[in-house]
């Protein structure tokens, strides 16, 4: 088995002739030592110009999607680099706030917003709030009657129909869906209709058609259905959502940032677009997936003859469910021998009580793995920590922002009294 391909790291990656990684201007191995295992380490040089890159492909009309990762630090980052934030619950909101992003570069989300949500956005003047519901309209109307002076920009979520090519745990543009108001069966217009009685300034259409989609051509029928839909409504925006994939593993490959927007241009200008409609985007994954990597030590080495090898590291499902939730793949590799072929095959698991807490089901090592070495996963910047667990009651990894030679704890590492915090007696 080759090497781990190089284009799967952080941007600001380099192997010394010894095989040692650093990120950052750091040797990861250090980090290690210093911080302590599991750790995430971010590439924040690569995080800035992946957030740059995006906000210019979309002409400056993008939100962050902050489900993949969110973090104080990450928030303001994003805003630093022009990005509006998208979120989707009490909690983000408040993130976002505390962060210093000024409400009105929020896209309020979420398929059950309660009452409180609506009425803090409304109370802090978020930028958009993105309508999902006939519930959340009825909500939305209470509220305005008690706020006479108010009168909100939103838009509506639309499921246009389109079923993307990707795991169906992350469809959400096809008919059967928790997400939005069908158009096939009429109910986005009644949803239209409503709020246009309501004191809201009806601003544009939103869909979102997956996550982690390699193929544009979803994107082509996405704006096939929603650039007629605009223009017939008269609005001034359309947002045709994130989704745009990373390559995890060897031999995969996605568009980029530019070639996703110039295929969502070209298809809203064969859709016969107004070209007066800003077209905006929410990438979350496409801006932090690649710019992280994750560090574990190797505590025991199970082999198993003629059946498996298992590697078990200090980490696991708790900082990333991800393998469990969606069979999800990752590399692996070690730090000290970067470059070194990986001829062992294992199975690397985590330190928790479950048989699926797996990591890497068929994970490609290099054949001198021991006890003690720090193995790392690429490509784990979205949905590792956000969906991060105290499951077993294993404490929170730290998330270190590496840049020019520094690191910086942008979210330090659970404490066991950490984990007390919340019980009462």
């Amino acid at each position: 088995m080759t090497a781990l391909p190089r284009h799967l790291l952080p941007a600001t990656s380099s192997v010394d002739p010894t095989g040692r990684l650093s990120v950052g201007g750091l040797d990861v191995l250090d980090l290690a030592a210093e911080f302590g295992t599991p750790l995430f380490v971010y590439d924040e040089a690569d995080l800035r110009a992946r957030a740059r890159r995006a906000a210019a492909a979309f002409d400056d009309g993008v939100a962050y999607a902050s489900k993949a990762f969110l973090c104080f630090a990450m928030a303001a980052l994003a805003h630093e680099e022009g990005l509006c934030i998208d979120v989707s619950t009490a909690g983000e909101l408040h993130v976002a706030l505390a962060a210093g992003v000024p409400a009105d570069r929020l896209i309020l989300h979420g398929n059950n917003k309660s009452t409180d949500e609506l009425a803090r956005a409304l109370e802090v003047g978020v930028g958009r709030i993105v309508v999902d519901s006939d519930d959340e309209i009825t909500r939305l109307e209470v509220l305005l009657e008690q706020r006479p002076e108010l009168r909100p920009k939103v838009l509506v979520r639309v499921t246009p129909g389109v079923e993307a090519h990707t795991h169906e745990y992350v469809m959400t543009g096809q008919e059967d869906t928790k997400f939005g108001f069908s158009l096939a069966s009429g109910a986005a217009d009644d949803a239209v209709e409503r709020l246009r009685r309501l004191r809201v300034d009806l601003v544009g259409v939103h869909a979102h058609i997956g996550s982690q989609i390699f193929r544009v051509d979803g994107f082509e029928a996405e704006l096939a259905v929603l650039a007629p839909l605009a223009t017939r409504l008269g609005v001034r925006e359309l947002c045709v959502g994130g989704g745009l994939g990373v390559p995890y593993v060897s031999g995969e490959e996605a568009p980029t940032i530019e070639q996703w927007a110039l295929t969502v241009r070209t298809a809203a200008d064969a859709a016969g677009l107004d070209s007066g409609v800003r077209i905006t985007a929410e990438p979350g994954r496409a801006i932090v997936a690649p710019a992280a990597i994750t560090l574990y030590t190797v505590g025991t080495i199970k082999r198993l003859p003629a059946i498996r090898t298992y590697v078990a590291v200090d980490g696991g499902m708790s900082d990333n469910p991800r393998p469990v939730l969606y069979g999800s793949g990752y590399e692996t590799f070690l730090p000290r021998a970067t470059d070194a072929d990986r001829p062992v095959t294992a199975t690397v698991v985590g330190k928790h009580c479950e048989s699926g807490d797996v990591i890497v089901r068929d994970a490609r090592l290099p054949a001198d793995v021991q006890v003690g070495d720090i193995l790392a996963t690429p490509v784990t910047g979205a949905y590792g920590h956000s969906m991060a667990s105290n499951y077993n009651k294993v404490p929170r990894p730290p998330v270190l922002f590496v840049r020019d030679g520094d690191a910086r704890v942008v979210v330090r590492r659970e404490t066991l009294d950490d984990l007390l915090a919340l019980d009462t007696r």
